[in-house]
């Protein structure tokens, strides 16, 4: 049986934490992710909750605990943000490495300078290429719904990797909404008991971890890595069914938003699909056929999914709130131009670089990416990079040159 109950994204990070019930918590506090440390080291107070919560004094600490802790045979968690995120950037590496299956919620922030608490994707798109599995939410029942999933993604013995749970800081990390919460036995019987594959402490059966490791055998274990990582994807697809099953909600690698006739599309990640979904039923209202294609797992990247549903599109507006300074526009243009291109798909192409410091996306911004996405498809599309609600414009809309 599930309850209803209003939370803030942190809000909902932290009570799936509680119901996971991880043998350890190492955390460092940094906006906006400061809340999810504040509730969830007051749960451990109250004897709510039995695991171990280490307070450190900084975010490369939280992860060296974090790494030692899973090593030892734990199930770990830990929650962090933009420089918190760039701090432990060392540990990342380490962590996926020696393939410890750690969870980490991730208020995503904009990194400085200049200095802006507010969100965006830079942080996480920074560490996209560390070997962790990356999930980004929409809203506080995914984050809640996701970070519950992920400790089976990241466990399962076909994978056997650490995994991000991300969601926009403020826009979704302090607002307010109703969810569904699960009773505690469900989640913990969904979850199940940890099992670790040679853990530290077994002392009948030692092991040696973080060893020298230089070109006669380093290059094989990276390439151990990828394919963890390979089979991640099926494994999202294969935890989310069976939560959907269970629970009635059921996520994938992507989620689509009437993109399956659509002829425009736009591409996007997080909070913002919302705003998008509601403009695209604004359009269809009018006789245009828009889609939202939201990518949910990131890393791996669901290049086969994500072709499938865009076989049909004309042009695609590929939104990214990161700029990856390539001149090729963010992360998402690169990936997913890459992706079609391989399969032979040309639709024309919008690359759009948006939000960047928390910079407010309305309806009336998305109306303007799907008139120009559409003024694309009948020209082709330029794909060059395109600013959206910079200052100064007349429409907010701006190409780069």
């Amino acid at each position: 049986m599930a309850t209803r109950v209003a939370l803030t994204g942190n809000g909902a990070c932290a009570e799936a934490m509680r119901q996971i019930e991880p043998d350890m918590v190492a955390a460092y506090p940094i906006t906006p992710q400061t809340e999810v440390v504040e509730e969830f080291s007051q749960m451990v107070a109250d004897g709510r909750v039995r695991t171990q919560f280490v307070p450190v004094e900084s975010e490369h600490s939280a992860m060296s605990v974090c790494v030692g802790g899973a090593a030892a045979g734990g199930r770990v968690m830990t929650t962090t943000a933009s420089q918190g995120l760039a701090y432990m950037w060392e540990m990342l590496g380490v962590a996926s490495g020696l393939r410890l299956p750690i969870v980490m919620g991730v208020a995503n922030r904009a990194v400085s300078a200049p200095i802006n608490i507010h969100g965006d994707h830079s942080d996480t798109m920074g560490a996209r290429d560390t070997g962790w599995i990356q999930l980004y939410c929409e809203n506080p029942q995914e984050i809640y719904d996701t970070l519950i999933q992920a400790v089976r993604i990241g466990e399962h013995p076909d994978v056997k990797l650490p995994v991000m749970v991300c969601y926009d800081g403020f826009t979704v990390s302090h607002s307010l909404m109703d969810l569904e919460i699960l009773e505690d036995r469900d989640v913990r019987e969904f979850v199940g008991e940890y099992e670790p594959v040679h853990p530290l402490l077994d002392v009948d059966n030692p092991v040696s971890w973080g060893g020298l490791d230089l070109y006669d055998y380093y290059f094989e274990h990276k390439r151990q890595q990828v394919e963890g990582l390979k089979n991640a994807l099926e494994i999202v697809d294969e935890v989310a069914r069976e939560f959907g099953e269970r629970f009635g909600r059921t996520y994938g690698t992507v989620d689509k938003y009437r993109v399956d006739d659509a002829d425009l599309v736009a591409v996007i990640l997080g909070s913002t699909a919302s705003t998008a979904e509601y403009e695209v039923d604004i359009l269809r209202s009018k006789g245009v056929a828009a889609g939202v294609l939201r990518i949910r797992c990131f890393r791996p990247f669901p290049k086969d999914d994500l072709v499938g549903a865009l076989t049909s599109a004309k042009a695609v507006a590929l939104m990214d709130r990161a700029e990856s300074f390539s001149g090729w526009g963010g992360p998402v243009s690169i990936e997913v131009r890459a992706g079609l291109y391989d399969k032979g798909l040309r639709p024309a192409f919008l690359p759009v670089v948006y939000g960047l410091g928390g910079r407010d996306v309305t309806a009336l911004h998305i109306a303007e990416v799907f008139e120009v996405l559409s003024e694309s498809a009948e020209e082709g599309g330029t794909g060059e990079v395109a600013y959206l609600g910079l200052r100064g414009e007349e429409r907010g809309y701006r190409k780069a040159g």
